[in-house]
């Protein structure tokens, strides 16, 4: 199995656990929960910032010693836009669950410091990328415009089966603005319905990186640099939550040349 695939770890409590260490660069962590009701998970920021992110269910959040109360309320990442929680450095968060509840915490590197802050599903902006079947929808949950955020950038992307995303290729491995950016990003995958599977490869321009991996219910995938398409198969939509950092919180990328021609027309 390629080092860059991610499996869950059990079926119960932090079952995904990248860490800039783990994952051997420098930026963003990513972890997965998946508690029953009445369970809780607590953490300290430290120097790292944080957003909690409800992929499926609902839950109590107390974020900076203030109760935030309870949120959450999708039963599925495929049903409406989610709820989020941006939390600072040299802060605390706890979350207890009133559901079956699928929790995300994003982080990156805290350098200023900020107010934790709820980011309502009212307050993020929805897009739609491609066309045909490169046709994709976009949630922004902490875009580089909204300046709540040090380091993160976190996005969901609905990828209705039988399409590609990320596509055409793309990579942000350079820091070489404002021509590119270096950001280091993980994928978080779900299906829909579960027992789909679709692809994704991860590949630079020497192919001195090029791995090719199935893409099953719950898997993640890091993107240390390269390109990084991914590909639902028909009948089943792919979901993947996006988190990147890097030295500037900025997106900016550049199209792999052999490909950029389906850009036009």
């Amino acid at each position: 199995m390629s080092d860059l695939l991610i499996k869950p770890a059990g079926s119960r409590g932090k079952v995904i656990d990248v860490t800039p260490a783990s994952a051997g660069w420098a930026y963003v962590g990513f972890a997965l929960h998946r508690l029953a009701p009445g369970e809780t998970v607590a953490e300290a920021t430290g120097e790292r910032e944080a957003c909690l992110v409800f992929v499926a269910g609902t839950g109590a959040v107390t974020a900076g010693g203030e109760r935030l109360g309870e949120m959450g309320g999708r039963m599925s990442p495929f049903d409406g836009k989610p709820a989020a929680v941006y939390v600072p450095g040299n802060s605390e968060w706890s979350v207890t669950a009133a559901s079956e509840l699928e929790l995300a915490v994003c982080s990156a590197p805290a350098l200023t410091g900020r107010e934790a802050k709820v980011i309502g599903p009212d307050a993020m902006s929805q897009e739609v990328r491609g066309k045909g079947t490169n046709t994709r929808y976009v949630t922004n949950i902490l875009p580089e415009t909204d300046g709540v955020a040090d380091s993160l950038l976190v996005v969901e992307v609905i990828t209705p089966g039988g399409h590609t995303s990320s596509y055409p290729p793309h990579k942000h491995d350079r820091d070489a603005l404002p021509e590119e950016s270096y950001l280091e990003e993980t994928y978080y995958h779900r299906l829909n319905p579960p027992q789909g599977f679709g692809f994704q490869r991860v590949y630079t321009d020497d192919r001195s990186l090029d791995e090719v991996m199935l893409i099953e219910d719950g898997v993640t995938v890091l993107v240390p640099k390269g390109y990084h398409p991914c590909a639902a198969i028909h009948g089943y939509d792919l979901y993947y939550l996006n988190v990147m950092a890097g030295p500037h919180r900025v997106w900016r990328f550049h199209n792999q040349p052999d490909h950029e021609w389906l850009l036009g027309g």
